[in-house]
C-alpha cells in the first residue's frame, strides 16, 4: 500500500492549487491594471479574454493572442526511462512542451503563428549530450511544422544552484493570429443549450507527472513495472512518455468546416473542473464520459485515489473541449472525422448554477473549486 503522503492526494505529492492558486489571482489582477499601456501602441485589450488560457489583444484589422506555457516535469520520467530503453525520448518531451504551450492559445480560436522556447539547464554539461540535444530540437522543430508554426528561437540559460545539474527546464512563449474576428472564443459565448464535445486524451499528457513519478518509487520494478491493458505491452514508464496531441489542428479544420464554435478548453490541471472555465453562471452535464487510457486509470488504483478527486485533478480521457450549439453537432462530429479526429457528443450547457456534473459517476463539482481559470 503506498504511503499517506501520495494516497491522500496530489497536494501531498507536492502540487497545491490551494497555495497555488492565490498568488496567479493577485498576478492576474495587477496585470489587468497595465491594459492601459495597450493605448499607446494603437491597440487594445479584450478584457474578456484576462482569464482565459491565452490572452487577446485587438489590433483593429484582427486579434493577436498570447501565451506562455511550460511543460512541468514529465522529462525527469524521460531520464528515468530513456537509458534502459535506449532511447532519450526527447523528441516526445520536446512535442509535449509545444502541445501543451499551443493547445492553451488555440482555446482563444488563435490560429499559431509563431513560438519561442525557453530552455534553462542547472549546468552547461546538460546540453553536450548531442543524441538528447538533437531529438529535442528535431521534435520541437517537428511539432511546429505540424501546428504550421514558425518557430521564431528563444532562450537558452545555465542556472547553477537553481535548477539541479542533470536537469532542464522547457517552456516558452506562442502568438496566434484571428483573421477573421468572429472566430474568437471567449467564455462569454457559452450559451445554455450548447453541447459539450470532447476530444480524447491519449494519456497522462503534460497534467499530474508528480504524482506519477512519486507512485513509480513504490511500484515493484519502478517505472519499468508492466502496464496492465496496455495495448503495446509496454511499462508505467513508457506510457507515460506518450506525446499530448495537437488539438489546434482539430480547432481549425472545425472552422474552416464552418462549424460555429463558441468555446474551448484544454483539460489540464483541475481535471474535468475545466469544463466550467467560463465564468458564468452555467451548469455542465456529462451524459457520456470517454474511456480512461491505461496509464491513468492505473495510476489511480495504484495510488488509491478516488474518483472524485482523480476527475477533479486529471485528464482521464479528456483532452480538449468544445461548445457548439447543439444544431451544430452532426457537422461539427462530421469535420473531426474528415480530420482523422474522434468527437464525442458528451453532454450539455444548462441554466442553473456553475459547476459541472458528471451523471455517470454522480460527482459535482461547485463553481467555487476552481478558484483561477
Amino acid at each position: 500500500m503506498l504511503p499517506h503522503s501520495i494516497r491522500d492526494g496530489y497536494a501531498k505529492a507536492g502540487v497545491d492549487y490551494g497555495v497555488i492558486d492565490p498568488g496567479k489571482l493577485l498576478a492576474q489582477r495587477t496585470a489587468a491594471a497595465t491594459a492601459g499601456e495597450l493605448l499607446l501602441r494603437g491597440a487594445r485589450e479584450i478584457a474578456a479574454s484576462r482569464g482565459e488560457s491565452a490572452y487577446v489583444v485587438d489590433l483593429g484589422d484582427r486579434y493577436l493572442a498570447t501565451v506562455t506555457e511550460a511543460l512541468g516535469t514529465k522529462n525527469l520520467v524521460a531520464d528515468a526511462v530513456g537509458p534502459a530503453l535506449g532511447r532519450t525520448f526527447y523528441d516526445a518531451v520536446a512535442h509535449d512542451t509545444v502541445a501543451t504551450i499551443l493547445n492553451d492559445l488555440v482555446t482563444v480560436g488563435a490560429r499559431p503563428l509563431c513560438l519561442t522556447a525557453y530552455w534553462g539547464a542547472g549546468s552547461s554539461d546538460w546540453f553536450a549530450n548531442e543524441e538528447r540535444m538533437a531529438d529535442l530540437t528535431l521534435g520541437w522543430g517537428a511539432a511546429c511544422k505540424e501546428a504550421h508554426c514558425s518557430w521564431g528561437g528563444g532562450e537558452t540559460q545555465v542556472l547553477k544552484s537553481m535548477i539541479d545539474p542533470g536537469t532542464v527546464v522547457l517552456g516558452g512563449s506562442a502568438i496566434g493570429v484571428i483573421a477573421n474576428k468572429n472566430e474568437l472564443l471567449l467564455g462569454s459565448r457559452v450559451e445554455a443549450g450548447d453541447s459539450i464535445l470532447i476530444a480524447p486524451a491519449v494519456g497522462i499528457h503534460t497534467n499530474g507527472l508528480t504524482l506519477a513519478r512519486k507512485v513509480a518509487e513504490f511500484l515493484p520494478d519502478g517505472y519499468a513495472t508492466p502496464l496492465p491493458g496496455d495495448p503495446r505491452s509496454r511499462s508505467f514508464g513508457e506510457a507515460l512518455l506518450d506525446p499530448t496531441p495537437l488539438y489546434g489542428r482539430l480547432v481549425e479544420a472545425l472552422l474552416d468546416d464552418g462549424v460555429e464554435l463558441h468555446y474551448a478548453a484544454h483539460v489540464t490541471g483541475h481535471g474535468w473542473r475545466k469544463l466550467m472555465r467560463a465564468s458564468l453562471e452555467l451548469s455542465y452535464v456529462i451524459e457520456a464520459i470517454p474511456e480512461v487510457p491505461p496509464v491513468l486509470k492505473y495510476l489511480v488504483e495504484v495510488a488509491g485515489i478516488d474518483e472524485n478527486e482523480a476527475y477533479g485533478t486529471f485528464n482521464m480521457g479528456a483532452g480538449f473541449a468544445l461548445y457548439v450549439p447543439k444544431a451544430a453537432v452532426p457537422r461539427a462530429l462530421a469535420s473531426a472525422t474528415r480530420g482523422g479526429w474522434t468527437l464525442l457528443d458528451a453532454g450539455r450547457v444548462e441554466a442553473g448554477a456553475r459547476r459541472v456534473v458528471i451523471e455517470p459517476l454522480d460527482i459535482r463539482y461547485d463553481g467555487e473549486s476552481l478558484a483561477i481559470r
